[in-house]
């Protein structure tokens, strides 16, 4: 009779079928049947500025980013990513970056400028420099790194509700990154294709994960306005808010002046 424990080893050494792997796009990183790489433009888009990403560790692992999908529609030297917490941290080339006149933040700080301001500007180029994150982030990220408060700082007064619909955003008027920098490059280099053609790979990705049972998201502000927010409003989302109506009212003055 055969033993119960040389069983037991025998089984064990029976090999289990290995998982179904999906097979993925080595450029997006995005399942092969939901790749989105044929809506990018080609060739990739070369502006006259240069967008500097300052991008949150956690961002990275997000797997509906809209960072990979801005890097691989422009130029390699047209779009810049470090990553961190507090910055220039490691990276002499960009506190080098920062500390060049040319340079600009979009913060949506108190002392931010419209962008239409610095348009008129005689610079022809400029350094853009977005910080990749959720809002909170996006906000530690300033707090923490002082250097970026000597930036020049801009805002856009009149951005769009955000195409971004698989993900919830704080506030009606946010944007995804690939958005923002979209607007940005289309206002300074007064070429609207970059909206355009920048977008379409985005718009492609939400129409995948619709079609694939995601559901389209309200903004937060939205549903709070609509009573239909499932919870508490918390100090930090109630700031939020509070930032995008002030956003919303100096819009307001300014166009109506």
């Amino acid at each position: 009779m055969i033993d119960e424990a040389d069983a037991l080893l025998d089984l064990a050494s029976i090999l289990a079928d290995p998982p179904l792997m999906r097979d993925v796009c080595s450029d997006c990183y995005r399942p092969s049947t939901v790749c989105y790489c044929k809506w990018l433009p080609v060739p990739r888009m070369y502006p006259k500025s240069r967008i500097i990403l300052l991008q949150h560790p956690a961002e990275e692992k997000r797997c509906l980013r809209t960072a990979t999908m801005l890097e691989l529609s422009l130029h390699p030297s047209k779009c810049l990513v470090f990553k961190g917490k507090r910055f220039p941290g490691k990276y002499s080339v960009l506190e080098e970056i920062l500390n060049t006149p040319d340079t600009i933040l979009l913060y949506p700080s108190r002392t931010a400028v419209d962008i239409r301001d610095v348009v008129v500007n005689e610079v022809k180029s400029y350094n853009i420099v977005l910080i990749d994150g959720t809002w909170p982030q996006a906000k530690a990220i300033y707090t923490g790194s002082p250097i970026l408060h000597s930036l020049k700082q801009v805002k856009i007064l009149d951005n769009d509700t955000s195409n971004y619909i698989i993900r919830t955003q704080p506030a009606d008027g946010c944007l995804s990154t690939i958005e923002t920098a979209a607007l940005t490059l289309g206002l300074l280099e007064k070429d609207d294709s970059y909206n355009d053609k920048l977008c379409k790979p985005l718009k492609a990705m939400c129409d995948f994960q619709l079609q694939n049972g995601a559901v389209s998201h309200q903004s937060k502000e939205f549903r709070i306005k609509n009573n239909t927010y499932p919870k508490l409003i918390g100090k930090r989302l109630n700031k939020i808010l509070k930032d995008a109506e002030y956003m919303r009212n100096d819009r307001d003055y300014k166009y109506n002046e």
